[in-house]
């Protein structure tokens, strides 16, 4: 005859049907009360959230001993701090700012270039007065290129959308010196041979019925002046160029020369890259 074990004894569902609820155990810890330390951040977020550069470029600072905290270089990962710390890059003193995002529709015969010295007109002169944190643009149009422009001091936001491994969609409309040949249509679709590697359109069309001058043309390609250079390697001056699409913002209602700042739900798509 086999010796059984203790009885478990089966616990009785209360009234509700559901099993009862466990005893309270009389000397279970406490729990853990907020610390200071909740409130602070990573140090490489705290300088992309004030602009100086993006998250993955802090920590390279950092490992050079270009960031100081009350007084002493670090260079170690992982430390955190907050608005009370003394948080210094190159000596110069940085304060968190919030986060600024403006849509600028470029004009003509201004650059994006800020470090120009001979520039006498910079998009800066446009949006100069929308607020005090210090934002820059996010990628290049040329001086003769007009059309969709952000402007921000998001640090990582700026890499995420220029970095070319992202290849976010711009769609630009070009008026050609002369009409665009079917031949010439058909080999930017397929792909040309430029100096700096193969490119093709994405996407390109006709705009105007009965005007081949007139040229739509999609592209992800984020190299210097790629859309111009294109048609250029084939023979056509472009005359005028506007970029009407730039990672799902457009131009629709803003004047040329005008700015506004972004949505919250635009906000909202762009740090979740909920477009194309």
């Amino acid at each position: 005859m086999q010796k059984q074990g203790p009885r478990k004894e089966k616990s009785t569902p209360n009234k509700s049907g559901r099993p009862p609820r466990r005893p309270i155990k009389k000397n279970a810890p406490a729990p853990k009360p907020r610390t200071l330390d909740d409130t602070k951040v990573r140090l490489n977020r705290y300088l992309a959230s004030a602009g100086i550069c993006s998250r993955r470029e802090a920590d390279d600072f950092i490992k050079a001993g270009l960031v100081s905290v009350n007084g002493q270089i670090v260079t170690e990962m992982g430390i955190r701090v907050d608005a009370e710390d003394d948080v210094r890059y190159n000596g110069e003193r940085i304060k968190t700012e919030r986060m600024v995002y403006i849509l600028l529709n470029k004009p003509k015969d201004y650059i994006t270039t800020l470090m120009d010295p001979h520039a006498t007109r910079t998009v800066m002169d446009l949006v100069g007065n929308a607020c005090r944190e210090r934002i820059y643009p996010v990628g290049r149009l040329d001086r003769n290129t007009t059309g969709v422009l952000l402007l921000t001091n998001d640090g990582d936001l700026t890499k995420t959308l220029t970095h070319p491994s992202h290849k976010k969609l711009k769609t630009y409309h070009a008026t050609l010196d002369k009409n665009l040949a079917g031949e010439d249509f058909k080999k930017l679709a397929e792909g040309i041979q430029l100096d700096d590697g193969p490119i093709r359109a994405d996407a390109i069309s006709y705009t105007t019925p009965g005007d081949k001058k007139e040229i739509g043309i999609e592209i992800h390609s984020g190299r210097n002046r790629i859309v111009r250079r294109m048609f250029e390697h084939l023979g056509y001056d472009v005359r005028k160029l506007d970029r009407v699409y730039f990672a799902g913002l457009t131009k629709k209602g803003l004047p040329r020369g005008k700015w506004r700042f972004l949505t919250d739900k635009e906000i909202a798509m762009l740090k979740m890259g909920a477009f194309k």
